[in-house]
């Protein structure tokens, strides 16, 4: 099996490790342990409040642990985590007003990707709407363009926060497919759902409660 890659050589694994989270004055979890291996996908699943989302968000680094530590390989602090990072949120990030192939022009900057962004666009069924302005797409056609973003990204960890929806059945195939590449690649993909991915995986069940 390949390992991840990134510029500062292969990434064997993602590893939390005693992870709280204390949002407000409610404990989402607490003591949460798991190691996450080159090459796996791994299904956060559980309640509406059990921490799924914000676990996601600890390990992007945009929301700091209550306590515990989050290292992927060798790489331990947020900002630099971050880098190794392809993000999949709720906000699909579709500028009403810019096209599909505008989106992706932005993302392609932002993530210095040498990805084609024409093909980007084919392989997530976009293609023939490349240059109509994303108001004017469905749900499920944005959450698709949103799809592409992380491979776009070339970044080894993704981390999709419910990748599944507004998409139809067709949709989701395609949203398996690609994290099944991505992790047949050496790629980590950890995915919040509320249904299933629709690929062989891992699960980890978060409880409303610790």
């Amino acid at each position: 099996m390949k390992r991840a890659m990134t510029e500062m050589g292969p990434i064997d694994s993602l590893a939390v490790t005693d992870l709280a989270c204390i949002r407000g004055q409610r404990v989402l979890f607490r003591g949460l342990s798991f190691r996450v291996g080159a090459g796996q996908v791994l299904s956060l699943e559980g309640p509406n409040g059990a921490g799924k989302t914000s676990l996601l968000r600890m390990i992007a680094g945009f929301i700091a642990p209550a306590a515990g530590t989050i290292a992927f390989g060798a790489v331990t602090e947020a900002e630099a985590r971050g880098r190794h990072i392809g993000w999949l949120g709720h906000n699909d990030a579709a500028k009403s007003q810019l096209s599909p192939r505008e989106v992706l022009g932005f993302f392609a900057g932002l993530y210095r990707s040498g990805v084609d962004i024409a093909s980007a666009l084919a392989e997530v069924g976009l293609g023939p709407l490349a240059d109509l302005p994303c108001q004017y797409l469905s749900a499920g056609q944005k959450r698709r363009l949103a799809l592409a973003r992380p491979k776009l990204s070339g970044r080894p960890l993704w981390l999709l926060d419910e990748p599944l929806a507004a998409l139809d059945a067709a949709g989701k195939q395609l949203a398996a497919g690609l994290v099944a590449a991505h992790a047949k690649q050496g790629g980590i993909v950890l995915a919040a759902t509320h249904e299933p991915l629709g690929l062989a995986c891992d699960r980890l069940m978060l409880g409303a409660s610790p």
